[in-house]
């Protein structure tokens, strides 16, 4: 048998080619061949050659986010969450065998779309635009903070420390530049997820206007939304209820879709839902802005329980979507506490098998030597290894180390500028602020994760399953 997979996650740097490996050994196992493509942060690497596809037995989507599905006409498909396969990837795999074959139909997009609706849902259609706008965070955040190294004023020219670098460096970054691209790059790619490429138009035109009406974060989200089911609804009215004539029905990608799915989206943006939310959006900036020391720690200690919750589940992604959100809008203390409290279970798992190396399998003790990369990376997934062989004492642990993590970073007041990166990123300068804080935060927290894993493998024993 010769199986072809797809994996994708919407960060694209852990569960992407945690799959892809797991999908491998588990074919290795049944005696099949398998490629796999991987859709991660980088671009697609290994991709699929149509010769492969052709002579596959089977195919396997595992993902979080959007993958096209058009080049696999014809194969037995089997479409799930990039989670599924790292949990059981031999069932995958003998699923996907019996799977029925994708047909090749009229009006594909609509039927393809309404599919994927049913499928995915709200959330998988967020994270696809979170992980698109991602890149422009980082560089936008990255590019702010060099451009504090000639001074936190330099790119002013009415300050006496200007420099024309600093300039440079802060419009390139800042509302002028990826800064300014993260709110249209959300909801275009939202409604891309919702719509297929006819989303992309109305869903960054109704971007642009979230950001213009100073609706922010928020305003983007719907307007993604907004925008693509604008565009379903439009499809469904020309092609099944006024049911254009085929020789008209080549003016839809270029004519009718863009045009009427921008103006409504533009319309209903700009009267009905703009003001309200932009009002939630500052009065939610303003409240985090000004918040007191005890509801702030009350937040991190909330964004701790999430991170360390599920490990780069949903409720994980939330909190990081939360932190990230929050950066566009000018409020960058949450996101200091999500990655904080992101990198502690991996760090606290690897130290603890250090510690206490006989309370770990011989397995486990190899998985704590790449949890040490991968929390100092902000890689939560590198606890997961862990938390899937012993889930009721691992899982308690993590999210108290975090929640710990995530309160004392809220509690210093320590700030955070770009959303992702770990040390990688702290120690340039701008980027974090209370850098030494911060980093005691990090330690208390994996120390705490630490002893609490430590003393719940000790206290807690494991039930063994009966002979």
């Amino acid at each position: 048998m010769k199986i072809v997979a797809v994996t994708s996650c919407p960060t694209g740097i852990a569960h992407t080619y945690m799959a892809a490996e797991a999908l491998e050994m588990a074919a290795k196992e049944l005696g099949y061949d398998i490629k796999v493509e991987t859709q991660g942060s980088v671009g697609a690497e290994n991709v699929l050659t149509d010769e492969e596809i052709d002579q596959a037995d089977a195919v396997i989507i595992a993902a979080s986010t959007k993958v096209g599905t058009d080049r696999f006409v014809g194969k037995k498909l089997l479409e799930v969450g990039v989670q599924e396969a790292i949990k059981d990837a031999k069932g995958l795999i003998q699923e996907a065998l019996k799977a029925k074959p994708v047909t090749g139909i009229d009006n594909v997009d609509v039927l393809k779309a309404e599919r994927r609706e049913k499928r995915s849902g709200p959330y998988k259609h967020l994270l696809t635009g979170v992980s698109y706008m991602i890149p422009f965070v980082v560089a936008g955040g990255i590019s702010i903070a060099i451009s504090f190294l000639w001074g936190y004023k330099a790119f002013d020219p009415t300050d006496p420390s200007y420099n024309v670098w600093a300039d440079a460096f802060m419009t390139l970054g800042g509302g002028s530049g990826a800064f300014g691209l993260i709110v249209p790059i959300l909801a275009g790619y939202m409604a891309f997820s919702i719509a297929d490429r006819p989303g992309l138009v109305p869903g960054m035109v109704g971007g642009m206007l979230a950001n213009a009406i100073g609706a922010g974060f928020l305003g983007g989200i719907v307007a993604g939304f907004l925008a693509g089911y604008t565009v379903l609804g439009i499809k469904y009215l020309f092609l099944d209820v006024i049911k254009l004539p085929k020789s008209f029905q080549g003016l839809m990608p270029i004519l009718i879709l863009p045009l009427f799915s921008t103006v409504i989206t533009g319309l209903i943006m700009f009267f009905v839902i703009g003001k309200p939310f932009a009002w939630l959006n500052t009065a939610m900036t303003n409240a985090l802005a000004s918040m007191q020391e005890g509801s702030a720690i009350v937040l991190g200690l909330v964004i701790g329980l999430m991170m360390a919750f599920d490990m780069g589940g949903p409720v994980n992604k939330a909190a990081y979507t939360f932190g990230v959100g929050l950066i566009a809008s000018g409020v960058t203390a949450p996101m200091a506490a999500v990655m904080a409290a992101g990198m502690t279970p991996p760090l606290g798992l690897a130290l603890a098998t250090l510690v206490r190396k006989q309370l770990f399998t011989r397995a486990e003790r190899e998985a704590g030597k790449a949890a040490w990369v991968l929390g100092a990376s902000f890689i939560t997934e590198g606890a997961i290894p862990f938390a899937s062989a012993d889930p009721l004492r691992v899982i308690p642990s993590i999210m108290v180390g975090s929640g710990i993590t995530g309160a004392l970073s809220m509690a210093f007041n320590c700030t955070l500028a770009v959303p992702h990166g770990g040390i990688f990123v702290m120690f340039i300068p701008g980027v974090v602020t209370k850098l030494g804080l911060y980093i005691v935060a990090i330690l208390i927290g994996t120390v705490v994760t630490t002893a609490m894993i430590i003393l719940m493998k000790t206290y807690w024993k494991k039930k063994q399953p009966k002979e």
